[in-house]
C-alpha cells in the first residue's frame, strides 16, 4: 500500500466512470462475475460480518422473474443489460461470524438484539455492493446501480424462505457510451460536504 494508484486507474474507478444506461450487446461471463466477487469479497466489513448475498442475474427464465419487480423507468434498461446483480443483505450474516470472526464471540453481540443486527446488516451490506461496483469497474466493466424496484417482491421471488433482504440493484455489462449517458452531474467541493477537525 505504499504507492497510489496512477491516473489511468483513478479515473476508470472514480473520474471518468459513469452510471450506465444503455449497453452493448457483449456477454459477461460467469468467470468475470466470480473474479469481480472475489475482489470484493476482500474490502472490509465491521467484524468481518459480510452480510451481502449477491444475486447475479442473467439467464432470460431469470430475467423473467425479475421484470415484474422493476420500476417502468427501469424494466428496459435492466433487460437489455447482460447481468443485473441482486444486491441483498443477510440480516442473520452473525450466524456466520464463529467462522468469519473467530477472534471472538462476535455472535453474542448480535443474537438476539435485533435493531443492533438490522443496521449493522445494512450498513455493511450497503458498503459490500459499493465496493462490488468498484471491483466491476477496475475489471473493465461498467455498472448501472439504482433502486426504483419493489423490493418485497424481489425478496419473494429471489430471496424467499430466508434472511435476506434486497437493498439495490447493480446493472452490469459493457455500457454504450453512445446512448441514454446523461452529462456529469455536479459534486460537492470539498468544503461543501467536509470539514477537517
Amino acid at each position: 500500500m505504499t504507492h497510489p494508484l496512477n491516473d489511468v486507474a483513478l479515473d476508470q474507478l472514480f473520474r471518468s466512470a459513469r452510471t450506465h444506461n444503455a449497453w452493448l450487446p457483449r456477454e459477461v461471463s460467469d468467470a468475470q462475475l466470480r473474479q469481480v466477487y472475489d475482489l470484493a469479497k476482500m474490502a472490509p466489513t465491521s467484524a468481518n460480518c459480510s452480510p451481502a448475498r449477491i444475486v447475479f442475474v442473467k439467464s432470460p427464465a431469470a430475467k423473467e422473474k425479475l421484470a415484474p419487480a422493476l420500476a417502468d423507468g427501469n424494466r428496459a434498461k435492466t433487460l437489455a443489460a447482460p447481468v443485473t446483480a441482486i444486491v441483498g443483505t443477510d440480516e442473520a450474516f452473525y450466524e456466520h461470524l464463529p467462522k468469519l470472526f473467530p477472534h471472538a464471540d462476535a455472535r453474542s453481540w448480535f443474537a438476539g438484539n435485533k435493531a443492533l443486527a438490522e443496521i449493522t446488516a445494512f450498513r455493511n451490506g450497503t458498503l459490500q455492493g459499493a465496493y462490488l461496483i468498484l471491483a466491476a469497474r477496475s475489471l473493465g466493466l461498467d455498472c448501472g446501480p439504482m433502486s426504483g424496484f419493489d423490493n418485497a417482491r424481489v425478496d419473494a421471488t429471489f430471496f424467499g424462505g430466508t434472511t435476506i433482504k434486497s437493498n439495490f440493484l447493480i446493472n452490469i455489462g459493457y455500457g454504450d457510451a453512445s446512448r441514454d449517458l446523461f452529462p456529469r452531474s455536479p459534486r460537492f467541493a470539498f468544503d461543501e460536504a467536509c470539514s477537517i477537525a
